[in-house]
């Protein structure tokens, strides 16, 4: 849990430092944060930032209150959050075996809050930061940067660039290096961040506009009906689809995080 919670100020910090204003966005229900200083002004534009602020906080406040407070009898708060970290590390321990331990601090800490930042945008009045691509494109920079320091710190320098290079050990491995090379850089560089982001803001976002569509279907059969704008709870179904979507989004975030971190530790074969 310590080790946990230790990682969520920095990650909070690089993406807010990341998090870009500009762009167009979809639209969103109504929040607290943009009823309170309107969505147009110069503080409605940092809405993202400020509920990007809130799951990091959350979680940093649960986890640290949890660790100073555990017991050998735990609470319910203990026995929930042990609950979901220890699946969390078996789930993980199937990827990365051993290593499981090395990278659960990191791995756990952006499942926890990629998680929080979707469900936030279920919660009435709350807005979920996976809806703008520059969070998103933030967290998949921040795994990149770890999976790369990750195989220069294990795998030095020199077998670095042999993976990268594809592991030559024959003549036609050497030939088709320099292409294996420049496909892993493209791949790395790319592919891997590029496809991190934009997976997770795009499902993201379709919840948040599918919730969006049918809350506004069930005001408009209400004032249709009965003259009211209190609305049918249309929604309700696709709120429970969208926990379990949120859910997913951030296991397939940190699955593929943790593959891509095997991916850069030694092996005894070649790839």
């Amino acid at each position: 849990m310590k080790t946990l919670s230790k990682f969520s100020f920095p990650l909070i910090f690089f993406v807010t430092s990341v998090h870009a204003e500009g762009g167009s966005e979809p639209e969103h229900l109504p929040s607290f944060w943009g009823l309170f200083f309107g969505h147009e002004s110069f503080l409605g534009h940092y809405i993202d930032i400020a509920y990007a602020l809130c799951a990091s906080v959350l979680f940093s406040f649960l986890s640290i209150k949890v660790y100073r407070h555990r017991q050998m009898i735990p609470s319910k708060l203990q026995n929930f959050l042990e609950m979901c970290i220890e699946g969390l590390y078996n789930f993980i321990s199937t990827v990365l075996g051993n290593e499981t331990k090395r990278y659960i601090p990191f791995l756990g800490t952006l499942f926890f809050y990629i998680l929080i930042n979707n469900l936030m945008g279920i919660i009435p009045g709350g807005h979920s930061p996976s809806t703008n691509i520059n969070v998103t494109l933030s967290l998949a920079i921040l795994v990149f940067l770890y999976y790369q320091y990750t195989g220069l710190t294990r795998l030095g320098v020199v077998k670095y660039l042999d993976h990268l290079a594809g592991q030559p050990r024959n003549f036609s491995a050497w030939f088709m290096s320099p292409f294996m090379f420049i496909l892993h850089l493209f791949g790395d560089f790319a592919v891997k961040p590029g496809s991190l982001a934009v997976r997770l803001f795009g499902n993201i976002t379709g919840e948040d506009i599918l919730v969006l569509a049918f809350v506004s279907l069930g005001i408009l059969l209400s004032q249709a009906m009965f003259g009211i704008d209190v609305g049918f709870p249309l929604n309700v179904p696709f709120i429970i689809l969208g926990i379990l979507l949120s859910t997913i989004q951030a296991l397939v975030f940190t699955l593929l995080s943790a593959i891509y971190i095997l991916l850069m530790l030694p092996h005894e074969d070649g790839h």
